[in-house]
């Protein structure tokens, strides 16, 4: 088998195992060999058991993550170089990204442990306390609470908001969720909002 052939089969059954266990957390190694029209065996193949094809979805995750904070961060010009649309310009780059992994947070902390969940979300985390810190010192956030607390306060708000789309019982495309992050540091509702209006579908998907 080629190495091309290799990759694709390895990328088709993480793909099935993101659909399936979605859907049921639960879903069964054999239900996601069906789902991704491959043989158990050859599921087996590529991983060894259902950790390590966490493990598999969880280094997918990271990669994307990073993509995401590149593209987020990528220099901006004119009024997208204030802190408050640098954190919504991260956040709306961000929610698809969480959007597509959401499920896969809990099955990390179940599977892999709650160090690895935060080692997924470090490189997001990172850059938040970043923007919050600049944006503190500017004057645009509030300082009741320091950069580093204030990014984890905001990081497991969005994560609440996430698990809220996951049940099922909210469903938002990433404006609520961004506007509520901007609230969450300081910025007032009406320029949050206006500024989530402003930079919504001109963000890198």
């Amino acid at each position: 088998m080629s190495s091309r052939t290799t990759r694709a089969t390895r990328a088709r059954i993480l793909d099935a195992a993101l659909r399936e266990l979605g859907r049921d957390p639960d879903s069964s190694l054999r239900d996601i060999a069906e789902a991704a029209g491959v043989a158990r065996r050859t599921l087996y193949t590529h991983f060894a058991g259902r950790a390590a094809l966490v493990k598999g979805l969880a280094e997918d995750a990271v990669a994307a993550i990073r993509r995401a904070v590149a593209d987020a961060s990528a220099p901006a010009s004119g009024a997208d170089t204030d802190p408050a649309s640098a954190l919504a310009r991260f956040v709306l780059t961000l929610w698809p990204v969480a959007d597509c992994y959401r499920t896969l947070i809990g099955l990390a902390r179940h599977d892999l442990g709650p160090d690895r969940v935060s080692e997924l979300l470090a490189p997001a985390r990172e850059t938040v306390t970043g923007i919050l810190a600049e944006g503190q010192r500017r004057g645009v956030f509030h300082s009741t609470v320091p950069p580093g607390p204030l990014s984890a306060a905001i990081e497991a708000h969005l994560l609440a908001l996430l698990g809220s789309v996951n049940s099922g019982t909210w469903r938002d495309d990433g404006t609520g969720a961004t506007t509520a992050a901007l609230i969450a540091a300081g910025v007032d509702s009406g320029t949050a909002a206006a500024t989530v209006h402003r930079l919504h579908g001109t963000t890198t998907p």
